[in-house]
């Protein structure tokens, strides 16, 4: 369920709480992540290198993006459940240094059907807020449908604290959420799910995400075309 660099870059947000924010040029825009590792706001999806591909529209004067974003595991899962396979729908309105967006996530690594919105299907809707202003992001997100964790909720704010001459930049994060969703297994409570520092330069990011619910960290190579 993510947001990698992509998605969450239009959506004026951090990618998985890690990358930076960017301006969609009206119109069609196609692209795609490499990711030695899919983890969003603290956890990993599918326990294996990923594509993830993104399409998106942004309409000329007004801002307003849609589009879909998708992950797709190279390996298969280690608890047998086949390759993970993500597909998503999200539509963002921006509004100064705001943006207000709603995703329809859709985890299919199961084999469920598309669309479905009850309690025990793949997808989930959310609603999220996005700031940023100068170097700094916040974010404040809730399910509201489908399969949506007892309504899960996830905070969080990011830190550009370094920007180098000759292109580096480096973001510090901080996420809390609820553990149904964020921290899986680990209980209903909410807790600090997502704490990291990426480092970029052109298409490329290093990320070290910790996730002190779970006592689980990973190191993520991003390469964006």
């Amino acid at each position: 369920m993510k947001k990698t660099a992509k998605f969450l870059s239009l959506a004026v947000a951090l990618f998985a709480g890690l990358s930076g924010t960017a301006q969609a040029a009206d119109g069609f825009k196609v692209g795609t992540d490499l990711v030695s590792s899919y983890v969003w706001r603290g956890s990993d999806y599918g326990d294996s290198p990923a594509i993830q591909p993104t399409v998106t529209y942004t309409f000329p004067g007004s801002g307003i993006i849609v589009g879909a974003w998708g992950s797709y595991a190279i390996t298969n899962n280690n608890d047998g459940s086949g390759r993970f396979k993500e597909a998503d729908l999200f539509a963002t309105v921006p509004f100064g240094p705001f943006s207000a967006t709603f995703t329809d996530y859709n985890q299919s690594a199961n084999r469920l059907r598309a669309f479905n919105y009850t309690s025990s299907g793949p997808n989930t809707l959310e609603a999220s807020i996005g700031y940023e202003k100068d170097d700094l992001s916040l974010l404040a997100a809730i399910n509201c449908g489908g399969n949506d964790l007892d309504h899960a909720k996830y905070l969080e704010a990011g830190y550009k604290f370094y920007n180098s001459k000759d292109g580096y930049t480096a973001k510090a994060v901080i996420g809390a959420g609820n553990e149904v969703e964020y921290a899986p297994g680990y209980g209903t409570g909410f807790k600090i799910v997502n704490l990291g520092i990426s480092v970029s330069k052109d298409r490329f990011t290093g990320a070290y995400i910790y996730n002190p619910d779970t006592e689980k960290s990973n190191l993520v190579f991003t390469a964006s075309f």
